[in-house]
């Protein structure tokens, strides 16, 4: 049986492959990729000095998306399974003090917010405040969401709570809360036993619905499109496509895999859906899909890690990742686990 330790450390592990995967390819066309790095995106490389966020850095390393993934495991450890949007403020200040994430890869929504939050303002004010639409309706709090999946295996509500929390400081939007929600029910969803692609979509769509609600009363409402419509929209598309390759164009075609999370979320179970829920297939699918490729990847690619647990993850890609990035991703699932709140009565994996 897998265990939910395994499904934790597997989340972990394939959220960071991806991203590391699809760093080189962001903000590329599929054309482009196909030209630079072949036909599907299967091994690691060095992003070229043209990348507009990553050039520079080496293959294999990681960027915001599992950077920020791994620091919201790390606050919910040392907070007992839960976060608040205060010590999300503070997370999000230490971060920007990394020289290795923070001057490369954080987005407008992002910077603008732990400025704010630095200057000492209230983040219940700081997540919702603009007057623009893309403000705070990127995939930024949805590129680091799955550990509010993984703290409430099962418990898809929990999930979306935890989610929303998470956001209030920067993304606190009906379309960025919806997109988070989506991410982290449908990871919560993936750690139940016997759980398979129909739980786990069913669950991203309940969890946007939620998602945009809570944001939407709580936050600020922005014009865009629905993420649970998009949701369905994008699975249809995986679905009907010939194969991955199909697939992977039509998704990036007409749901888009770009910045904001009404495209990327969706983007996310659509390419889950079409890798078979195989955890490295669907970073591979994300990283060839060009666009924010590393945070779709890093999104969907948490989702399927849960579902299939770390035995699915390969070997050898996750010893190269912790190796170029220094991790010890075990350490952190062991210490994730200690602290999830299962359900009373869910029939989650054990605890392992």
């Amino acid at each position: 049986m897998t265990t939910l330790l395994d499904r934790i450390h597997g989340s972990l592990a394939a959220a960071c492959i991806a991203d590391a995967l699809g760093a080189p390819t962001e903000e590329r066309s599929i054309p482009e990729i196909r030209r630079l790095f072949g036909q599907r995106v299967e091994s690691f490389h060095a992003p070229l000095p043209d990348a507009p966020y990553a050039a520079g850095r080496g293959p294999a390393q990681i960027t915001d998306d599992s950077s920020q993934m791994l620091l919201l495991a790390e606050a919910f450890i040392a907070n007992g399974g839960e976060v608040t949007p205060e010590v999300m403020a503070g997370l999000l200040i230490a971060w920007s003090g990394n020289p290795d994430y923070f001057p490369h890869f954080a987005g407008p929504t992002t910077r603008h917010a732990i400025e704010r939050l630095k200057a000492g303002d209230d983040p219940w004010d700081v997540g919702k405040a603009g007057n623009i639409m893309s403000q705070g309706a990127s995939n930024g709090g949805a590129m680091r969401v799955a550990p509010a999946g993984l703290v409430h295996p099962g418990d898809v509500e929990g999930a979306v709570r935890a989610a929303h929390l998470t956001c209030v400081p920067s993304h606190h939007t009906n379309i960025g809360v919806a997109g988070a929600a989506a991410i982290a029910a449908a990871t919560a969803a993936a750690c139940v036993d016997g759980a398979d692609l129909f739980h786990v979509v069913r669950a991203a769509r309940h969890g946007a619905e939620l998602g945009e609600r809570l944001g939407s009363e709580q936050g600020r409402h922005v014009p865009g499109p629905s993420v649970a419509q998009r949701i369905d929209l994008a699975v249809t598309l995986a679905v009907q496509s010939r194969d991955l390759d199909d697939a992977i164009e039509r998704i990036a075609t007409v749901i888009g895999t770009g910045l904001p999370a009404a495209e990327a979320c969706p983007a996310a179970i659509g390419l889950l859906v079409a890798a078979g829920g195989d955890p490295f297939t669907t970073a591979v699918a994300a990283a060839t899909a060009g666009g924010d490729s590393d945070t779709v990847g890093c999104m969907a690619a948490a989702i399927a890690g849960a579902l299939h647990g770390i035995d699915a993850v390969p070997a050898e890609a996750l010893a190269r990742v912790e190796q170029a990035n220094r991790l010890d991703l075990a350490g952190v699932a062991t210490r994730l686990t200690a602290v999830a709140r299962p359900l009373p009565g869910q029939n989650a994996a054990a605890q392992g």
